[in-house]
């Protein structure tokens, strides 16, 4: 049925690639929006916390960030649950707080208080990085999939490639030696609009 499909339209150049690998068709890229009225830069400093937001599922790779941060001195607030949402918990140190789903103006003031965003997985697009950058917030993400359609290493974060607790550990390492602009980020993420 795909050759009678008219028009394919792909919510990233990522899976575009796909749709031209599995059905020899190329398609239109439409970026699904952020709603940026939601999120509001803040003026105080970052709390002293990142953030997961993510449904608890093995392909998000929640387990990269609970085990990532066994090893560091930092704390790591986990919005979301699922499946995993147990076993997480029991590999987690004590500077791994678990919140659940919570509201959307609670995960606003998450998004916004947070040091960075952590996104572990591989997605075709992800919303949740963007929502975190309309926050004024960077993202370290795993340098993969839609995460490098939405994100720009050094400007809204920073990326890596090994996909593991230490590849992710030395990225929030180098994070911590740079520094972002709030503003800049926020205005990357209106790019992404409705």
């Amino acid at each position: 049925t795909a050759s009678r499909v008219d028009r394919f339209v792909a919510n990233s150049r990522f899976v575009a690639q796909r749709i031209e690998r599995y059905y020899g068709r190329s398609s239109a890229v439409l970026h699904p929006p952020v709603d940026l009225a939601r999120y509001q830069v803040t003026a105080s400093p970052a709390a002293d916390y990142y953030l997961l937001v993510s449904e608890l599922v093995g392909y998000k790779r929640p387990d990269l960030a609970v085990e990532a941060f066994k090893g560091l001195d930092r704390t790591l607030i986990v919005a979301g649950h699922g499946a995993e949402m147990k076993r997480l918990q029991a590999m987690a140190g004590p500077n791994v707080r678990f919140v659940g789903r919570v509201s959307d103006a609670d995960l606003s003031k998450l998004y916004a208080n947070c040091r960075a965003l952590i996104f572990p997985g591989e997605e075709d697009f992800g919303i949740v990085p963007l929502e975190a950058m309309a926050s004024g917030r960077p993202v370290i993400a795993y340098g993969t999939g839609g995460a490098l359609e939405s994100g720009e290493a050094g400007k809204t974060g920073v990326f890596f490639q090994d996909q593991s607790a230490g590849g992710l550990r030395a990225a929030i390492r180098e994070f911590e030696d740079l520094t972002f602009s709030p503003a800049a980020i926020r205005a990357h993420a209106e790019g992404f609009s409705e």
